[in-house]
């Protein structure tokens, strides 16, 4: 069975790219664009990965990393934290809400898919 991959990402074309390369590689995917339906989506989905921006309109992907991680039947799913939005202390504080791994965009694929791998061994 394939892995199931939660990808929000705001920006229409990141997030395609991110689906495109995932299905490319055997992943099942659903994509979310607005931060205020990830919950809702990740409980129904029940993925096995969730790949967030950080920067949102309406809502920060740090506190959703931290409402993922506070909800029982998804703390424990691995979060790859992918932002733009890369200062000082950013990665600490994006670990610190329970990302297990973070990418600064912009993404190249060979980067984005060894964290990928290394998030969801096979």
């Amino acid at each position: 069975m394939a892995k199931r991959i939660l990808v929000v990402e705001d920006n229409d074309l990141n997030r395609k790219l991110f689906c495109d390369v995932l299905k490319a590689n055997g992943y099942e995917v659903v994509p979310v664009a607005d931060g205020q339906n990830v919950l809702a989506t990740a409980q129904r989905f029940a993925p096995d990965l969730v790949i967030m921006d950080i920067q949102l309109p309406n809502v920060s992907g740090i506190d959703l990393i931290a409402q993922l991680k506070a909800d029982n039947d998804l703390n424990g799913v691995p979060v790859l934290a992918v932002t733009a939005y890369a200062g000082k202390g950013d990665e600490e504080r994006i670990r610190d809400a329970g990302a297990a791994d973070y990418l600064a965009k912009p993404v190249s694929i060979g980067p984005f898919m060894t964290a990928v791998c290394t998030l969801l061994p096979a």
